[in-house]
């Protein structure tokens, strides 16, 4: 089946990203500002991004090509499949020496993320996921959390997403955790240690779109803020934020949730 082979090309891929980013972890490498308040990027990140569209892209001529790190064009709109990357997810962190960033390669068909690595070298940590086929951790299934309630729930969120505003009756009574890898915080929810994943600003496709396979074929539930499926490899390619959780939690989350 063609996603078990492009699952395949994107765990070689993402460990050969793997070797490289680790050349670069804890040791010199530049870093400089994106135009706009975009955030930082480094050496190490181009030098993934590179590895990662010559090693792709020549495996796979035929299919668009769409990552943090290189120049949108709209050529990959016209490509039935599309990779889509993100080199270095969490690059402050690996700037700062911690261990929680991760390597985020998906391979999108007519709009749907057929194929996902969400690979962690520093941690030694790989989720891989196979449309129809499952989702792992380093080689082992994983399913999300069976809880139903939000009150007292987990649940994975940076601080603005507590603001009262967004909230229909006010910020509920859960306990909040963060951790600076968008594509890794929605692997923790597949994986269940945590009960959900929430973040209600407009959203990367390269951030969020191996995560949401692993998500879903782990058995979990995905959405944007509004509760609409993600769809990917849109012209302008972010989502209406991301709501994730165990399928019987993720009612109650929209539920709760201000459409403002």
């Amino acid at each position: 089946m063609q996603e078990a082979e492009d699952l395949q090309l994107l765990i070689r891929a993402a460990e050969a990203a793997g070797d490289v980013a680790l050349g670069f972890f804890q040791s010199r490498n530049q870093v400089w500002d994106k135009p706009d308040g975009a955030g930082p990027v480094s050496e190490a990140d181009l030098a993934v991004d590179t590895l990662l569209r010559e090693t792709l892209t020549t495996a796979r001529p035929t299919y668009g090509w769409l990552s943090e790190e290189t120049a949108d064009t709209p050529d990959r709109l016209s490509s039935e499949c599309v990779f889509i990357v993100d080199p270095i997810d969490g690059t402050r962190s690996f700037v700062a020496g911690d261990t929680t960033w991760a390597h985020s390669l998906a391979v999108a068909r007519q709009g749907k993320i057929t194929a996902a690595v969400v690979f962690l070298p520093a941690r030694d940590k790989i989720y891989t996921a196979a449309l129809g086929q499952g989702a792992q951790k380093n080689g082992a299934g994983i399913v999300p959390s069976d809880i139903q309630k939000l009150h007292n729930s987990h649940i994975l969120a940076a601080k603005p997403v507590m603001n009262p505003m967004n909230w229909v009756n006010g910020v509920p009574e859960i306990h909040r955790y963060h951790r600076p890898s968008l594509a890794y915080r929605l692997c923790l929810v597949a994986e269940g240690r945590f009960d959900a994943m929430l973040t209600l600003r407009q959203s990367w496709e390269w951030d969020i779109a191996a995560g949401a396979l692993i998500l879903s074929e782990a058995g979990a539930k995905t959405s944007d803020r509004s509760g609409k499926p993600l769809r990917f490899n849109n012209p302008h390619p972010q989502t209406d934020g991301v709501v994730a959780s165990g399928a019987k939690l993720h009612p109650e989350i929209l539920e709760a949730l201000s459409r403002k």
